[in-house]
């Protein structure tokens, strides 16, 4: 039996993640700001696959929170298998008309919590010789993007990261996948203001598509996955385009009103 930590677990592919790992047996924990969310989510998960799950509200935008969140985990004496650093979320707008703190903030969720969590959860994964890392990262790690900037750069290091963090842990037993979707139907769209855009609603996909998509993939062992087949053809288009390209082509398609 294996125990699965979920972060940004109270919506969109961080929902669908936590139905896929529970159908499989997997004990759960569960971790996001909103707590309401989470409990409901966590009686669900209960009645329907008779898992355990623990609720951890938590917000990763505060410093130094995923050193409190595994604090709360050796409290209860909860080891984790598996990490799922899905947590995340972007804002649409030039550097210099966003708030430092929006994109400080955004900076610390994306990168610093994901990084530091699988720091302090790596280390007894690889002593025990099991377990894995799902890094839920973007297609905007493939090229700059003018308009939302910090995103796109917080992408390209959740991708970098996965794909270097795989190669020290090959012989480890440890498996380490990075999920690159596109625009899925989560709130992501209306809380980054991405939403109103045609780049984004034009190719959608479905949050429990992504979601299975990244849990096959992980299971497998695959390093990175890109759901649908715009998405990859995205992303191979931009192995051929120069970059300062692909820059000008974000930028049309972000272009702010």
């Amino acid at each position: 039996m294996e125990t699965t930590l979920i972060t940004g677990a109270s919506s969109g592919i961080g929902v669908e993640l936590a139905k896929l790992f529970a159908a499989d047996g997997e004990s759960l924990v569960l971790v996001a700001r909103r707590q309401d969310g989470l409990e409901s989510l966590a009686e669900r998960l209960r009645s329907d696959h008779r898992v355990t799950v623990t609720v951890i509200p938590t917000d990763l935008a505060v410093p130094n929170a995923a050193v409190g969140l595994c604090d709360s985990l050796t409290e209860q004496n909860i080891s984790i298998d598996n990490l799922v650093n899905n947590a995340g979320f972007g804002a649409l707008g030039k550097v210099a008309d966003l708030s430092a703190e929006r994109q400080v903030d955004m900076i610390q969720v994306n990168v610093t919590a994901l990084t530091q969590l699988t720091r302090l959860l790596l280390p007894s994964m690889i002593q025990r010789g099991r377990g894995g890392i799902l890094n839920v990262g973007s297609i905007a790690a493939y090229q700059a993007g003018p308009n939302m900037s910090v995103y796109y750069a917080t992408k390209a290091y959740v991708l970098s990261f996965t794909e270097g963090l795989r190669e020290e842990v090959l012989d480890s037993g440890i498996s380490v996948t990075c999920l690159a979707p596109g625009p899925t139907e989560t709130g992501f769209g209306s809380d980054s203001g991405m939403g109103k855009l045609e780049m984004y609603t034009s190719g959608i996909m479905p949050a429990k598509e992504v979601a299975l998509a990244g849990y096959r993939g992980f299971r497998r062992n695959a390093d990175v996955v890109i759901p649908g087949w715009r998405n990859r053809l995205m992303v191979l288009s931009t192995e051929f385009a120069p970059r300062f390209l692909t820059r000008k082509i974000v930028k049309k398609l972000q272009r702010l009103k």
